[in-house]
Formats: C-alpha cells, sequence, structure tokens
C-alpha cells in the first residue's frame, strides 16, 4: 500500500490543503456504502463549524470509540456524494500492514479547528 512517493509539490501547493483538527461528536452505521463505513459528524470549532464524513474505519474503531477523538480532516475539499450521503470533509488515515485505514491522531489536547502546518 506504501508505494512510491507523490511527484514533489512546491510549499504554496501544500498550502492550499486545508487540514484541520476536529473532534468526533457522533458516529453511525453507514450500510448503504458499498464497502463498510461510518458517517462521522465532526466539530471543527466556530470557524469551520460542524461537518459530515464518511469513513471506511469500521475494522479498527467503533463508533463508542470514535465518539469524542480528535481526528485530522482535509476540510476544502468539494463535498462527495456516497450513495445517499453528503461527504463534506476528508477523514485521514494511513494504511496498516494490510491496509486497512488507522486515523491520524494528535499526542495532546488541542483546540479543535487548528490548522496543520
Amino acid at each position: 500500500m506504501s508505494g512510491s512517493p507523490a511527484e514533489r509539490i512546491s510549499f504554496d501547493d501544500f498550502m492550499k490543503v486545508d487540514i484541520r483538527v476536529g473532534q468526533v461528536v457522533s458516529a453511525d452505521p453507514f450500510p448503504e456504502a458499498r464497502k463498510p463505513a461510518f458517517k462521522l459528524t465532526i466539530d471543527f470549532g466556530p470557524d469551520i463549524g460542524v461537518k459530515k464524513s464518511s469513513a471506511q474505519i469500521t475494522v479498527h474503531y467503533t463508533p463508542e470509540q470514535l465518539v469524542g477523538r480528535k481526528v485530522a480532516a482535509v476540510v476544502n475539499f468539494p463535498p462527495r456524494q456516497i450513495g445517499p450521503f453528503m461527504s463534506e470533509v476528508l477523514t485521514l488515515g494511513f494504511p496498516d500492514a494490510v491496509g486497512e485505514v488507522v486515523l491520524v491522531g494528535v499526542d495532546r489536547d488541542i483546540p479543535v479547528g487548528g490548522r496543520l502546518f
């Protein structure tokens, strides 16, 4: 799953990707999705607000484990229709040894809405 590095980009290109920390408010099963997923509601604070995301993270997480967890997400991609659900942000993770998603997390308590730099 790791593959070769992507092509080089400029720092200005990187800064166009708005990655923020949010806190999961709710996590619900998404049985209509083609691949097992959860419907997440994530609070990114007053500037960005509450957004929805479809995340294929059912192998390592349960809804109960997700509520209250801080996650990283790209907040400036256009919304994407996934079945009957509109996913507004891309929740970020890395593949484990067999390709299942492990969420990106933070190791300190930080306020929601903070931007990755």
